[in-house]
């Protein structure tokens, strides 16, 4: 993981600035159902990252372009496209580590902020439905959920950043699950996004498209 360099700033770019303190919410409500995640995972911390296009600067940490995402990639990783037959475009891209598969998301977001409270809450919602056993605590950016689906761990992490909402999880096996969140926090931590000009309807994904070589490459494979 040598290409992250986990920098501190006094900055705190995309932190919820509406979180609850620590024993409220949605955090105090799994502490008092014995649901919560481990301490160490609930400290806040000061960050550098994620970027907005507009502020980024070249810190000659290698990225794959995705348009609306500039994703690290660290050393000894793979990457995955996942193609979306029926409307014949990306459906998604994945960074896959020794320690799991992460995916990071943008989309579009109100200029107030916000967004991905709703979407945490509502995430945890639908995991709990599927019978998923659900953890919610406080990172960096704000909520953090953790959740165990068979033998599968995931990491869920939001940011809000300027009309523009950062989605990343990792999946792997719960093996892992004790470096999992750090890897995911540091992909994160050193994504840039994208967000672009044109208006969009709120929650829309921000559009991925592909270097040209990677799109030339899947265009021979499936030729």
């Amino acid at each position: 993981m040598g290409i992250f360099g986990r920098r501190r700033g006094s900055g705190g770019k995309g932190r919820d600035p509406e979180a609850e303190p620590e024993g409220t919410g949605a955090a105090a409500d799994a502490d008092a159902a014995g649901d919560a995640i481990e301490p160490e995972d609930q400290l806040s911390e000061t960050s550098d990252g994620p970027f907005d296009a507009a502020e980024a600067e070249d810190d000659g940490i290698p990225r794959i372009d995705l348009g609306s995402v500039k994703v690290p990639v660290p050393d000894g990783s793979q990457v995955q496209v996942e193609m979306d037959p029926d409307a014949g475009g990306v459906r998604a891209v994945h960074i896959v580590t020794e320690h799991g598969q992460v995916t990071v998301s943008a989309y579009a977001a109100p200029g107030s902020g916000g967004l991905w409270r709703e979407v945490s809450t509502e995430l945890a919602d639908q995991l709990r439905a599927d019978g998923a056993k659900v953890n919610v605590g406080r990172g960096e950016w704000g909520m953090e959920l953790s959740a165990i689906v068979g033998d599968v761990g995931l990491r869920f992490v939001g940011v809000d950043g300027p009309r523009w909402m950062l989605r990343g999880v990792i999946a792997g096996p719960q093996s892992s699950a004790a470096q999992a969140p750090e890897v995911l926090r540091a992909i994160v931590r050193r994504t840039v996004v994208d967000r672009g000009s044109s208006p969009m309807p709120v929650r829309s994904p921000l559009p991925i498209t592909l270097p040209e070589a990677v799109a030339q490459h899947i265009a021979e494979q499936q030729n």
